[in-house]
C-alpha cells in the first residue's frame, strides 16, 4: 500500500490559496517533504501567489518544519506574492519569537484576517 502524503486541506478564498495543515505534529522528514511538495507545487503554479497556512491543527513542528517555511515564503516573495500564517498556538509562537521569525513572517491571529491581508494589494 502506497503512503499517503501528509494532508493538507487547500480551499480557494477570492483568489486567495487558503491551506490547513491537517498534522498535529510536523516532526519527521517525511511529513516536511510531502507538506513542502504540495506547498511548493501550490506556489508553483501561479504568478503572485497569495497563500495562507492554517495552523489551527498543529500542536508540535522542528526546526526542518520551520526551515520549509522559511524556503517557502522566499519562493512566494520571489514571485511577488504573499504569504500569512494564521491560527498558530502560544507554545509554537513562542518559538518564532525566539527564533526572531515572528519578525519575517505575517502572523494573523485568526484565518479571516490572515485572508484580507493576503488579498491585499
Amino acid at each position: 500500500m502506497a503512503e499517503q502524503p501528509p494532508r493538507l486541506g487547500i480551499s480557494d478564498q477570492g483568489g486567495v490559496s487558503v491551506v490547513e495543515l491537517a498534522e498535529n505534529k510536523i516532526l519527521d522528514e517525511k511529513t516536511i517533504s510531502g507538506i513542502s511538495q504540495q506547498l511548493y507545487a501550490l506556489v508553483a503554479d501561479k504568478d503572485a501567489p497569495r497563500i495562507v497556512l492554517d495552523f489551527v491543527h498543529v500542536g508540535h513542528m522542528s526546526s526542518s518544519a520551520l526551515g520549509m517555511l522559511i524556503t517557502l515564503h522566499k519562493r512566494v516573495r520571489e514571485k511577488d506574492g504573499r504569504m500569512r500564517l494564521c491560527n498558530i498556538r502560544p507554545s509554537i509562537y513562542e518559538v518564532f519569537v525566539i527564533t526572531r521569525l515572528n519578525e519575517v513572517f505575517k502572523i494573523c491571529a485568526d484565518q479571516a484576517s490572515a485572508v484580507r491581508e493576503a488579498a491585499s494589494a
